[in-house]
Formats: C-alpha cells, structure tokens, sequence
C-alpha cells in the first residue's frame, strides 16, 4: 500500500474499531468475535509502528474500552436515566494485552527475562469472561465499587454490587485498614439460560453470551433485581501499591483468608514449559465449569518485578491474556425452519447436519431473523462454521464459499406465517418479522397457554404434550378455558387416570391463591417480564386500574419505558384480551393485590415519589410502603414529581435537578411523618410479608 492507502486503512480500522467497542462495551450486543476484533486491532497496531507519522492520542490502541462512553446502550434493559456516578480509579484500571498464539507468550517471556535481573517466577490463572468490577474496602467494610469504565473513571455501582451473593459486606482476618480488589462480574451458565429463557418469553432479544448479560444486569437501576439475576463475582488483582506484599499469589491467598471469593485455579510456573502445561489443561477442562472463561492471564508472580516493567499506555508490561480460540466445526445447512412463538416473532432455524462442538452434538442453530441470513449470505447447502457462543448456544459465524453448491440461490424469508397462513408483518424499528394473528393462530394459542400454566406463572401440573391433546380435542382456546375442563372429559383423553386426573384439577383450584403479580406476567404481555408484572401490579394494585390507565400513567412505573408501556396500554384495549380477563376473574383468579397489601392510608394519594439512596429498609420494600399509603413511584425526577425521597449516599444528578426545579427533597424520618402513626407498627408487619 501507498502511503494515501495506509492513512485510509488506518482511519478505517479506527472507526470498526470504536464502533465494535461501543457495542460490546456500551450496548451489550456485539456483532464482532473477540478474536475478529483482537486481530483487527493487531492490524492497527503493526501500521501505526510502521507509520508513527499517523499515530493520534486518541486512537484505539492507545485507549481502553469504555463502558460509559454513553449513559446508556441499546439494550433497554439499561438505566434509563444513565445516572450512575462517575468516580476515578484511585490507579488506572488497564486491559491486558491479548495473543493467540503461544508464540508470542514464549516471546512475552523473553522479554522479562531479558529485563529483570533477579530470578522470578510466574502465576498463571484463568481469564474470565465477565464484566470488570473494582472494589474498594475500608475497615473491613465494602465502601465502593466501580466499573472499569475508560481506566480512569468507573460507574459507581455499588448499591448494585451489595446484591451479589458472594460479595461479602464485611470482611474478617488480618486485612489492611483500606485497600483496592479487582476482578470480574460473572453469569454462571445456569443463571444465563434462565435470563435468556425469559427474555426470549416476552419477546426481547436473548443476549448474546453470559459476558453480555452479566454487564448489563450489572447496571440495572433495581439493586434487588441485580440480586434476582444469580450474578457471580471472582477476585484476581489487588494493586501492588496498596498493600505490603511480596508476591501476587500471597496477596491473593491473604485475601481469601479475609473472606473474599479468590479463584482457587491457578498454578505457580517457572517456565514456558510450565505455562504450556497450564494452557493445555484448561483449554479442555474450562468445559467442566459452571461459567465461562475464554483464556489464560500469565502474570509475573514477584510484585517488585510487576514494579519493574511497568505499564504501556494501556495495558502492565508484567502480564499478557492467552486466549482459547473459539471452538469452530463446519457442516452441511440441510434446511431452514421458520418457528413461531407465543408473541407472533418468526425466528429462522438452521438445521444442520449433526456435528461435534464442545462436547455435544449440534444439529440445529439460530439465525436470529432475516437480517442475519442476508448479513451471511447463507444458502440451503452451504458448508457453514459452527461455533458455540458463550460456550452454550450454537451459532453459526460464517459461509465456506468455496464449496457453495452451483445453483444455490438465498432463501425467501416466508411472507406468511408458516403455521396459519396469515400475511406476516413488521412493525417500525423491529428486526423480526410477525405474525399478526394472535387469536387464530394455533402455535401463538398453544405458547400463551404453555405461557400461563408454566412454574413462574401459574404453576399447573402440565406440559406441552398436554396443551397439544387438548388443543386437537378441541377443548381449549384460551387460558381460561382450562378452568372448564371436567374429570370426565379428562378421562376420555388418550393416557388419562383417575390419579392425574385429580391431580390436573387440583393443581388449577390452588391457582385461586396465586398472587396478582403472576396472574399479570401469566396474561403473557409482550415484553412484560416477572419482575416488570410486580412492578405494575404492586404500583397500580388492581387490573382495573391498569385497564384504564394512559401512557403516562404507565411511565410513571419504575422501570416502565415507551415500549413496555405501549405494549401493556395496547394488551388492555383489545376486546378480546378485557374479555379473557373477565372470564379469569370469574373463575376465581386474583385481579387485585393481595389483602396484606393493601392501602393503609390515602396519605399519599396523588403524590408521586422518586427514591434515592439506602434507607432502613430495601428500596422494594420502601416502594411497597410507598404505595400501601397510595403513593406512586417513579424511576426520574421531572416536573411531575412530588418530592424526593432521599437516604444516604442519594444520587447527585436527582439532587441537583430536584434543585433545578424546586422539587423538595424528605429524610426518611421526615417521610415517615407523612405516614399517620397508627399504621407504623402495621407497616412493619406488613413488609415482612412481601
């Protein structure tokens, strides 16, 4: 290349670059492999050494990336108002620099060799794939935690970090009076399913692996949602200038001796022959663990030669990351099935002809929509690479072109759906493709019902072989139709007892008890998730009041955006939907929140609160008691806000803009005497309830 050439290739790379950082950092939905993108920037980096002439401060080599270059990504799942604070990093929180090849480990060890002079070893870990979380405690007690943020500044998230179950609050032992930890922000594989599962449930698009999902869980505005999502934390590094250690191994073992969760899967190796052994171990065993690694981090052990090299810009010259590549197969495309779920989406299926990846046999493979096909240019006979995205779900990555079919033309997306026939539809901003049918349609029918009598929901004793028998003998149609189903007619069906029978019947008589919260997330609402069901109900307290709420009323919900609210306003002006509901309101099911529930006073009727901070008790529970005395809460500070209700360490942002717009700011104890006195005590025996 000319120079002219060079210069383009280089601004070309910077900008793929950023804009792959931005959405795998910010958005949580990357569209690039990591090592797609670690050998891009490989790329950038040898032209920039060949051409220092073009080298700028700001380019991607030089910077980490950030996970606050926005308040917020696309994923809506995001703090909204993008109001976590920003705190420095008492020591810049570099990345690592990354290979694939042992090559260049050898090479990395060299060059200490080369460097120091004293005899030093080296301690070999896993590389885990999660979020990067900083913590800081001070007399034993967690006092902060910050994302890594550019390496300079962070996003205080340490409300949310307290919900994290092996996160401990306070520490025991001999540890000093303060001092920094880092390490990462897991989602077991178990964890990541179950979100995805329901994700998938309410029509959002699943996230892309457990790193993607544990990131944005972090940084949800709930902190007791946080704790819902079964988030995992592993500690590797604590900063050589904060505590009086000589190696990184002691300092690690000192700190699980304090209580903290230290990954125990490491090895001290003296040489490259050690380092090997290491790698080859785990590049198999990783398969056996509960969540996902993609490498090994070689750091030098001895804390006064970490000292010694020193740092790049960007990343401590006394480590480098091995990372695995990607386990890839290639195979045959047989077909493409187009699949509808319960919400309408047509989601494209590879089937493929069966091939070993990761220790099972992988037969079938999402295409995500008809986006992706097109992105792919894939082709019924195509060979195709298979790899399994965050370890867990097949995806297909790539065409091998050179042996394409002749004549293999791209597939037709259906212009109708494949199971009823109907015209599909896409709506404005939407990726998929749906099928508007929503009452004749027997697949969305037969997912709404399998929807309702699930676990989560209603918890009736039946599957989805069942919900087919009965739909063929005609007997339902509807949720509600279940509840006018007779013994007799149960017996009449192919493999029914007397036994599972009653046992059917009963378990929908318990359903009467189920609470309101569930009744709602088991109606099936698109995008309305378990924890957005609580959310409106315990807000609104009646399925009436949700009916006849308007959009701004729904907004007014914490967590409640355009899109959950235009989906939940939509759900109750359709006649048939309001009919099914009368229909499960006759058969017993609760429409209202439970009686224990309900409001003790109309004290603060009309009012709408937004809280911010700890208080004496959990934010849910302040938002329960908040509504048992008829106030509303809402997750922003605007013009319609009545006043904030703030607890220690509250939000500077909502501080300074309740300020802003003369919005008053209550203490706890201050709001607590808006509450008549005599319902103090109930309050309190209320709250253990929920």
């Amino acid at each position: 290349m000319d120079r002219n050439e060079v210069q383009a290739r280089i601004q070309q790379l910077r900008d793929i670059l950023r804009e792959n950082s931005r959405k795998y950092y910010v958005d949580n939905a990357p569209t690039m492999s990591d090592q797609e993108y670690d050998f891009l920037m490989r790329e950038l980096e040898d032209l920039e050494a060949a051409y220092p002439e073009f080298q700028t401060p700001d380019s991607p080599t030089l910077k980490v990336g950030s996970d606050i270059d926005s308040p917020f990504g696309s994923n809506a799942e995001l703090r909204t108002g993008g109001d976590f604070v920003k705190r420095a990093h008492r020591y810049p929180m570099l990345s690592l620099g990354n290979t694939y090849s042992i090559a260049e480990v050898e090479e990395f060890a060299a060059r200490a060799d080369k460097t120091l002079e004293d005899d030093f070893t080296y301690c070999c870990e896993l590389k885990f794939d999660g979020t990067a979380i900083c913590l800081t405690y001070r007399d034993g007690k967690l006092v902060q935690a910050l994302t890594r943020g550019d390496g300079v500044q962070g996003d205080d998230v340490t409300e949310n970090v307290r919900h994290i179950k092996n996160i401990p609050q306070q520490l025991h032992g001999d540890f000093p009076a303060e001092f920094e930890i880092r390490g990462e922000i897991l989602m077991p594989y178990s964890s990541f399913e179950a979100l995805n599962a329901e994700r998938e449930d309410i029509g959002e698009p699943p996230f892309a692996n457990p790193r993607n999902a544990a990131s944005g869980s972090l940084k949800l505005s709930d902190p007791e949602e946080v704790g819902r999502r079964g988030l995992w934390c592993t500690l590797y590094h604590i900063p050589a200038q904060s505590v009086p250690f000589h190696t990184h191994d002691e300092a690690l073992r000192k700190a699980a001796s304090w209580g903290l969760p230290v990954s125990s899967d490491r090895r001290i190796c003296k040489g490259i022959e050690d380092i090997r052994a290491f790698i080859d171990h785990w590049d198999t065993a990783r398969r056996e663990l509960p969540y996902a690694t993609d490498g090994i981090v070689i750091k030098i052990n001895e804390l006064a030669a970490q000292r010694a090299l020193g740092y790049t810009a960007k990343s401590p010259r006394w480590a480098v990351a091995y990372k695995f590549k990607a386990e890839q197969a290639c195979t045959e495309l047989l077909s493409i099935d187009y699949q509808v779920g319960r919400t309408g989406a047509v989601t494209p299926v590879a089937n493929l002809s069966p091939v070993q990846l990761g220790g099972t046999t992988v037969k079938r493979a999402t295409l995500v929509n008809e986006d992706q096909i097109a992105a792919l240019d894939i082709r019924v006979g195509d060979s195709v690479y298979v790899e399994k995205g965050g370890e867990i779900i097949p995806k297909i990555t790539g065409v091998n072109l050179a042996l394409r079919p002749s004549g293999a033309v791209p597939p037709s997306f259906p212009e109708r759906c494949p199971d009823c026939g109907t015209p599909l539809v896409k709506q404005e901003g939407e990726a998929k493709w749906f099928c508007p049918n929503r009452d004749g349609c027997p697949t969305q029918i037969k997912g709404r019902i399998l929807h309702f009598l699930g676990r989560r929901a209603m918890n009736i004793l039946a599957g989805e072989a069942t919900v087919d028998q009965f739909y063929d003998a005609g007997l339902v149609r509807k949720p509600s139709d279940l509840y006018f189903i007779n013994k007799y007619q149960l017996l009449s069906l192919e493999g029914w007892q007397d036994r599972s029978a009653q046992r059917f019947l009963d378990s929908l008589a318990q359903t009467r008890q189920v609470p309101f919260e569930r009744v709602l997330f088991a109606l099936g609402i698109r995008f309305v998730g378990e924890s957005t069901a609580r959310d409106i109900a315990r807000h609104f307290g009646s399925i009436d009041a949700i009916a006849s709420a308007g959009m701004e009323q729904l907004l007014e919900v914490a967590e409640v955006g355009d899109v959950i609210a235009g989906s939940v306003y939509d759900y109750m002006h359709q006649e048939s939907n309001i009919s099914e509901i009368n229909r499960l309101k006759e058969v017993g099911l609760r429409f209202t929140v439970d009686a224990a529930k309900a409001a003790l006073s109309d004290a603060l009727s009309g009012k709408t609160i937004v809280i911010s901070g700890n208080f004496s008790i959990s934010r849910d529970a302040m938002k329960e008691l908040i509504a048992s005395h008829g106030g509303k809460c809402a997750s922003g500070v605007s013009g319609s806000t009545s006043f904030l209700l703030s607890g220690s360490k509250p939000g500077p942002e909502k501080l300074a803009k309740c300020l802003k717009l003369g919005i008053p700011v209550l203490s706890e104890q201050e709001f607590r005497e808006l509450i008549p006195s005599g319902s103090q005590q109930q309050d309190n025996q209320q709250l253990t309830l929920f």
